[in-house]
């Protein structure tokens, strides 16, 4: 589990052992399809579908930080909006912008529909959301340590979930961004955007998009330094990540971890696209690439300890 490749980001680093149990997992991520069933037999609300509430929110954010407009508290989420001209990279805020009324039946705001992507992932679902549909489906989500593995495939030591070659005999393997990020993507993998699930080969353990399309929820806490914490044992055994959150660069927000990269990691900006790869996400935060898969420990197994998945 991890990497020890120069080409990586600190908190996918040490490399180190772990095992972990067996399980059963989607073969592809939830569709748009599926999500909707789970909607229409519980009547489930989004977070993106809820105002926000300024007493959790501030929660998140340093002491002092003034109240946002109250046009920033409707229900809503954060879009993928490319910028017309090239930008800094160090600006998120020139692509990502918060936008009332998008939410997972509305991907791009008001007046965008789902018609055509029925089978495309779910996106603009927050953990709970995530955690929500899995209960409902008598699944859960995946740890980090079982996502990883699954997204291996089987191969140990190699930088992608097919090997060590980003395109091999020039063929795409997974759905990410090319061009000049972000305000040019030329699609050459034949995508623009998120893609229909299981456009792209499987890896060796038949499982669909485990990199690129969408990033994907897993139960654990965000922590940046597990790792190398957990380096320090010879065996970890089923990890279920920390306890609580750890991220030094905003030690307010309740993370967890989602994986896998999404259609937005670039050579040039983003090389979240390889199993090692991990970030943290705050627990109610919806974005127009991030989804999930479930999981779902085979009778003979001794539970997995909830995989975290209560808040």
């Amino acid at each position: 589990m991890g990497t020890d490749e120069e080409e990586s980001y600190h908190a996918e680093r040490p490399a180190h052992h772990v095992q972990v149990s067996g399980f059963w997992m989607d073969e592809h991520e939830v569709t748009n399809a599926e999500f909707r069933t789970f909607v229409e037999a519980t009547g489930y609300v989004t977070t993106a579908e809820r105002p926000t509430e300024w007493e959790d929110l501030k929660k998140q954010l340093p002491p002092g930080t003034p109240k946002p407009p109250e046009a920033m508290l409707v229900p809503g989420a954060l879009v993928f909006t490319p910028p017309a001209q090239p930008v800094s990279l160090q600006d998120v805020g020139a692509w990502w912008v918060w936008t009332p009324g998008a939410n997972w039946r509305h991907p791009q705001g008001p007046g965008s529909t789902l018609d055509g992507h029925w089978d495309y992932p779910v996106v603009h679902v927050s953990w709970e959301d995530a955690v929500a549909y899995a209960k409902w489906a008598g699944k859960r989500l995946p740890t980090e340590a079982e996502w990883e593995f699954a997204a291996r495939g089987g191969l140990d030591h190699k930088r992608f979930s097919w090997g060590d070659e980003l395109q091999p005999n020039e063929k795409w393997m997974a759905n990410t961004f090319q061009g000049h990020f972000p305000d040019r993507d030329t699609g050459e993998d034949g995508h623009i955007g998120a893609a229909s699930v299981k456009s792209f080969p499987p890896n060796g353990y038949g499982l669909y998009d485990m990199i690129g399309n969408v990033w994907e929820w897993t139960g654990d806490w965000y922590a940046a330094d597990l790792y190398g914490q957990q380096a320090k044992r010879s065996v970890v055994h089923n990890p279920q990540g920390p306890d609580r959150p750890h991220d030094p660069s905003e030690p307010l927000a309740p993370k967890r971890v989602t994986k896998g990269g999404s259609f937005l990691c670039s050579t040039r900006y983003c090389i979240n696209y390889r199993p090692s790869a991990r970030r943290g996400l705050t627990f109610d935060t919806g974005m127009s690439h991030v989804g999930f898969r479930c999981v779902l420990t085979p009778p003979s197994q001794p539970a997995v300890r909830g995989a975290k998945n209560e808040k």
